[in-house]
This record gives C-alpha cells, structure tokens and sequence, in this order.
C-alpha cells in the first residue's frame, strides 16, 4: 500500500483514481486519502509508460534522436523538437539561417495555440461542457491541415531540423494560417461566452487548487500554471530564442493562482500567439533566404557540455546535451514541465473535494509521455 496506514487514519478511506480513470490525461494513478468526500491527501503514481527516451539516445547520432522527441509532450511535438536542436546547435555553435528562425517561431506558436485548443476543449469536458470540446477540436484540425501540408505529419512532426527546418512552407501557406488567424480570434470570444460567465464552470473553478506564487515557485513550477499564480515568468521574454526577441506580445499572468485563473491564462496566451503568429507570416512574406544552416552530414560536436530551454505549452522544457566528440551524445536529459508541476497536485488538492481533483489535475495540463520520459 502506497499510503501507510498510521493510528490517526482511522475513519478515512484510501481510493485509488487510474490508470484506467478516464479523467487522469494519460497513464497516471491517483492514491487519494479520503475524509469522506474531502482529500487529505494524494499521491501521484507514474512509470507506467517505461520510455526509456533518455537512454535511447545515447545510442543514436543527433539527427536520429529528433523524432524520440516528438514522443516526449506529443500535444506539442514542435516544441519537442526545437528544444532539443537548440541545444545541439548550441553544441556545435551553429548560426540558422533567419527565414528558419522565423519559420520556427510561427509554427512553434501554431503548435502553443493547437495545445491549448485540446486542453481547452478536455477541460470543459472533465467539467461536463461537451459544445467547447466539439468546438475547440474543430478549429485545431485547422492547424494540423496547416502541419500536414507543411511536413506531412499531424502530430508527430520531425520538422525541426540541427540548423533550421525540414523543409520551406508550400505556396499559399502563408495565406490559409492568416485566414486561420481570423477565424480563431473569432471563436476565442465564444469559447468565453460559453465558459467564462457560466456559473457551474465558475463555481467548479473558483478557489479550486489554489497555490500561491511563492509556493509554485519553491515546487518549481513554470507555464500557465506559475503565471495563473502572478509569477510573470516566461523564457520567450528572459531568454529570447529564434525570432522571440523581434516580435512584440505580453507575459499573461493572473494573481488568484486557482483553476480558474489558470483558464484565463491560457485563452490570454492564445491571443498573444496569434499577435506573434501574424508578426511571423507579415515578415515571412517578404523574407527570402535559405531554411536550413550549414551543419555537417555526420554531427559530431566538440566535447562539451551544452542546455537550452524553450517556453513549450506546459512550462519550462530543458535538454542538457553532452558530447565527448562522437556521432552519438554521451547523455541527453529532458527537463520535463509535466513532472514538476505535478508534484504541487497534492499540495493543491488538500482540503478539496473528491470532484475537484478532476478540475485540478485538468487545470494543470499534464502529458504524460514526457513525465515517463
């Protein structure tokens, strides 16, 4: 038994939640202590997954391991991807051409706006809203058509390449994601007619898994689920990568740091992705130059040490790469957001009741292929 039973847990219940529960976003198991309907405590249990990502990639040379990535947080592979030839190219000190640059952030933030549609849409679902997940999925297929024509894949993408991109955008692309644009601005004010007023979506919210910014800093926590606690911190501002530093967009935070506020920092994030997505296709459309960088056929970077960390949908993602010199990394390890933020559950539903957890666990959008990493 995962919770020891101590003399002062007599009366309380010990319930299991998953893996099979439909609502844990993945293989996850919940070891919930029960007050009756009140949590005392959980304790997330994962491994199920066995991914063995990590050590896969010491036995691959740099190019093979991009597509492990796209396995990693597969609801936002592109980002996936970048992290991890960002720190190759760090490595190798490569410089990637601008036209890659740019084309990186438009899809990087094509893919935020697509991660955010899924999780937009399985949230409300969890809280029994089913017109917004119908809704959400069908502006998001809008995005894959734009991915699929662009590299042949609907999620697991393999676009980023060490230096650049896999390939140029197709004619008329531009076009069609701008048209894209429109229409979800649009349907932005929908989904907050649908949500935001209702009041069984508010009261399913609102000082629901309520966690202070200082303690979402100390649990390391990053993402919307640190800026839905009035952290304001965000590596696209700190540490600009690709064209994030040429493009203008605000930080969304709010301060109550509940399930809520965690809501309306996710539709914040997704009107700044289209403001940087339009920046990208304005500066695209009359930039003209080469998507792929001069790296070697065979990557084989000096001895060394290199980390870069991009600001994916659920938070902060890291890769630490080491080389000693060969076609292979002698260690690569992925600092997954996934993992940190869901060592606060516990902390965020004590005292909540045993419907709530359902509301928390969603709030915090968590993918369970780069916690099993």
């Amino acid at each position: 038994m995962i919770l020891p039973a101590m003399p002062e847990d007599y009366g309380t219940t010990v319930v299991s939640m998953g893996p099979q529960h439909p609502s844990t976003h993945g293989v996850l198991r919940l070891m919930l202590k029960m007050d009756g309907e009140t949590v005392l405590r959980l304790v997330p249990v994962i491994g199920y997954l066995h991914r063995g990502t990590e050590k896969l990639a010491e036995s691959r040379t740099y190019t093979m391991i991009i597509p492990y990535t796209d396995r990693l947080d597969y609801l936002s592979a592109m980002y996936m991807n970048l992290g991890y030839v960002l720190a190759v190219e760090r490595l190798l000190g490569l410089e990637v051409p601008e036209r890659a640059r740019w084309l990186r952030t438009a899809v990087a933030e094509l893919q935020r706006l697509a991660s955010h549609l899924l999780w937009l849409g399985s949230f409300a679902l969890d809280l029994a809203a089913t017109t917004v997940f119908l809704y959400t999925f069908r502006e998001r297929e809008i995005i894959l058509d734009l991915f699929e024509t662009l590299c042949g894949a609907r999620l697991t993408y393999n676009y980023m390449r060490i230096g650049g991109v896999m390939a140029d955008v197709p004619a008329g692309w531009l076009g069609r994601a701008a048209d894209y644009l429109d229409v979800q601005e649009r349907m932005l004010v929908e989904y907050e007619n649908l949500l935001t007023g209702n009041p069984i979506f508010r009261a399913r919210t609102e000082g629901i898994g309520v966690i202070s910014g200082a303690d979402a800093v100390n649990f390391g926590l990053s993402g919307p689920t640190l800026r839905g606690s009035g952290v304001p911190y965000d590596i696209r501002k700190l540490e600009p990568y690709d064209a994030y530093g040429e493009v203008e967009f605000a930080v969304a935070t709010r301060e109550a740091g509940d399930c809520f506020a965690r809501y309306e920092v996710r539709l914040d994030e997704m009107r700044e992705s289209i403001k940087i997505v339009r920046q990208c296709l304005e500066k695209l459309d009359g930039l003209a130059g080469e998507v792929q960088g001069r790296a070697p056929r065979v990557i084989k970077p000096a001895a060394g040490e290199a980390y870069a960390r991009v600001e994916a949908p659920r938070g902060l993602f890291g890769v630490f790469s080491v080389s000693d010199g060969t076609a292979n990394p002698v260690r690569v390890r992925f600092r997954s957001p996934s993992f940190a933020n869901l060592c606060a559950l516990d902390h965020m539903c004590r005292g909540v009741k045993l419907a709530d957890v359902v509301a928390v666990l969603g709030s915090i959008d968590i993918v369970l292929g780069e916690i099993d990493r």
